[in-house]
């Protein structure tokens, strides 16, 4: 790598006035004035908020961050950013995960940093943070929080994938509000993020598998001591990244993202991973489209043993090897020469893991299912794609075709599903409109839609569900998501009608509606689209700027980078 000066060096080693003023306020904070003579200024970005509970262990984690980036002299920086709670924020976390991207952007931009260690757990924490520092490009490293404790509920293993389930029971008369309360207690019984392969360790599995994070940092439990080794370690590295000024741009490149693909494929990863990898390569200038998700996993097969998709938890995954293990199994299907934050190629992460429990980490030759964990969807219900995760839906259901159950939007079905007069059977297609990027706004976790009422007391367990919104990764089901174009512009989900006949075919791929090209058209001369824009704000901001799911749902000015150059001074 090039050498190049400490970019902190523009502020701290200014002669003159502004120098004066950039030196003598941060020694207010009794900083010795030989910590600001040329070693490298670390800034931690930190996400951590009592309001976000996956990451309200941050602080700690930060201090040994901290601990490690002295040890290996250079000087660290800790400043915070919008934290997205996915369990607490409303209408939807998603609506803002681009509204941070551009808050760490500019906070690490403007600010004298020569590297950042982004500490990311829940959900939208990661992308946002990760598409943010790459607007910038300095050396970045991702420490992830780490998943929580196994839950323990009657003697058995639970965790959030199972509040689906104890709805559904209680829906029906199998558990009653003591058994939700006794098991509310149960669920979430340390620090960290959800338990199971949701959306937060989808991610944690993403960064390390692009390269982002040291190995293992993926799924160590955030309640075990060596996720501190591993925020230690990291802050050991980051430094050295600066002084080989190892940058983001160097790391994600496109075999990076088939990489990180193949894995997700593999562990049965969140239907929202591709959504944020498409914003993220948007950000660092890799062309790739929804079309690549298929090629890149095409014959990986689910090899982790995961909940929603298998049985097992993520502490038990890292038990079992974690995902340099896993990887190992993948190698044959992997980019191995992909470098990594180590400096070295990806290899290096897996080549001497091993596996300890083969009832959770298959072989490639011998998987849990031979259904890959994602398959995009294309046809004329949804032009630009859609996407559905087989390896967490029912293989009955794989190919089907039933009549269209229409819903407006989420009012309208919250009012109406458990309606006894609902004209519904186990065959039917639920479709629910105006859940996109602009429709609601910020394309919500309602895709998997509740069983109708009276078709859960016959034993109706799926059905097969299309909307434009999302699905917590947490969920499953034969949900169809992210339909592009949404309804809300007119997409073809918007003249959906009750009745209407709907295919669905994974195998081939398609998502089809069996309505005449001619009679698509006249429908939509005559649709009458409600305005529902906002008027100020950030919202009005996000309606009037996001692109479309296909295409990641980020701002449409946010595409690309502006880098980390500042030239003007503040005074």
């Amino acid at each position: 790598m090039e050498d190049k000066p400490l970019r902190s060096r523009q502020w701290f080693g200014k002669q003159g006035k502004d120098g004066f003023i950039y030196r003598a306020w941060m020694k207010n904070q009794g900083i010795p004035a030989h910590q600001l003579q040329g070693k490298p200024v670390i800034g931690i970005c930190n996400t951590w908020s009592e309001l976000t509970p996956c990451n309200a262990h941050f602080r700690e984690l930060a201090q040994s961050v901290k601990n490690g980036i002295y040890e290996a002299g250079g000087y660290p920086v800790e400043f915070p950013v919008m934290s997205l709670g996915e369990t607490l924020m409303k209408p939807t976390a998603m609506l803002y995960r681009n509204l941070v991207s551009m808050d760490v952007e500019e906070s690490i931009r403007a600010n004298p940093v020569d590297g950042v260690v982004l500490l990311c757990g829940c959900d939208k924490t990661t992308p946002a943070l990760i598409m943010g520092a790459c607007s910038v490009n300095i050396p970045t490293i991702v420490v992830s929080g780490g998943p929580m404790l196994t839950g323990k509920y009657h003697g058995r293993d639970i965790g959030t994938s199972d509040i689906w389930r104890f709805f559904a029971d209680h829906q029906t008369g199998q558990m009653n509000d003591e058994d939700l309360y006794t098991a509310e207690a149960c669920m979430a019984r340390s620090q960290g993020h959800c338990a199971v392969m949701g959306t937060a360790s989808t991610m944690a599995c993403m960064v390390e598998s692009l390269g982002l994070s040291l190995a293992e940092n993926a799924a160590i439990p955030a309640a075990d001591s060596r996720r501190k080794v591993l925020a230690h370690l990291s802050g050991n590295r980051i430094v050295d990244m600066v002084r080989e000024n190892l940058k983001l741009s160097d790391i994600l490149t496109r075999q990076a993202f088939e990489n990180a693909i193949t894995v997700n494929a593999a562990i049965g990863g969140s239907t929202n991973f591709i959504i944020h990898l498409l914003a993220i390569a948007g950000r660092i200038g890799v062309d790739l489209s929804m079309d690549d998700f298929n090629t890149a996993a095409r014959n990986i097969p689910l090899i982790a043993n995961l909940q929603p998709s298998g049985k097992y938890f993520m502490e038990d995954f890292y038990y079992a090897g974690g995902l340099p293990a896993l990887m190992k199994e993948l190698h044959q299907h992997l980019n191995s020469e992909t470098i990594t934050v180590s400096g070295h190629p990806v290899l290096r992460n897996y080549e001497n893991a091993q596996c300890f429990n083969r009832q959770l980490i298959a072989p490639v030759h011998s998987p849990f299912n031979p259904v890959a964990g994602i398959a995009v969807l294309k046809g004329n219900l949804c032009e630009n794609g859609a996407v559905i995760k087989p390896s967490a839906a029912s293989a009955d259901l794989m190919q089907h075709t039933g009549k269209a159950v229409v819903f407006e939007n989420i009012e309208d079905f919250n009012h109406r599903v458990n309606n006894p007069d609902l004209d519904v059977d186990k065959d039917s297609v639920l479709v629910l409109k105006n859940c996109g990027p602009k429709g609601y706004p910020g394309m919500p976790e309602v895709g998997n839609m509740l069983i109708p009422k009276k078709l859960m007391d016959l034993g109706v367990t799926d059905m097969v569900r299309i909307s434009d919104g999302r699905m917590s990764g947490t969920g499953f089901g034969t949900v169809v998501l992210h339909v592009s174009p949404e309804a809300a512009i007119g997409g073809t989900l918007a003249i959906v009608q009750n009745g209407d006949l709907i295919t669905l075919d994974v195998p081939a791929g398609v998502l089809h509606l069996h309505v005449s090209d001619m009679d698509i058209a006249e429908r939509k001369a005559a649709l009458i689209l409600s305005n529902q824009t906002s008027t100020r704000g950030y919202t009005y901001l996000y309606q009037t700027h996001v692109d479309q799911a296909h295409l990641g749902a980020d701002l449409d000015f946010l595409k690309g980078n502006s880098g980390s150059e500042v030239t003007r001074d503040s005074h």
